[in-house]
């Protein structure tokens, strides 16, 4: 006895299959979350510590930004210029 391979035609399965839902529209490039953040340090004036991707840490305000580096108001009085790509993370001192 020879057995007959039984395939569905595509073009049916596509219909059968097919939602009727458009397609989601991806989320923006920039959400501006970073600046958002930026911003609410500044006007609070929060003291932060941050961390870099060669394990030293600096603690001041964010005096301001753009889109490469921050400029840092240290504990000490001295501003430092940091680029956002030697940045590890950023979270705020304690206490």
């Amino acid at each position: 006895m020879i057995r007959k391979l039984i395939k569905p035609d595509l073009n049916e399965a596509k219909k059968i299959y097919k939602k009727d839902t458009k397609k989601k529209i991806p989320p923006p490039y920039r959400t501006h979350a970073e600046s958002y953040y930026y911003v609410k340090q500044m006007n609070n004036r929060t003291s932060l510590i941050i961390e870099m991707i060669d394990d030293t840490s600096i603690t001041g305000t964010i005096e301001w930004y753009d889109e490469r580096c921050l400029k840092i108001k240290k504990e000490d009085g001295s501003n430092i210029i940091l680029f956002k790509h030697f940045i590890k993370f950023i979270h705020k001192a304690s206490g």
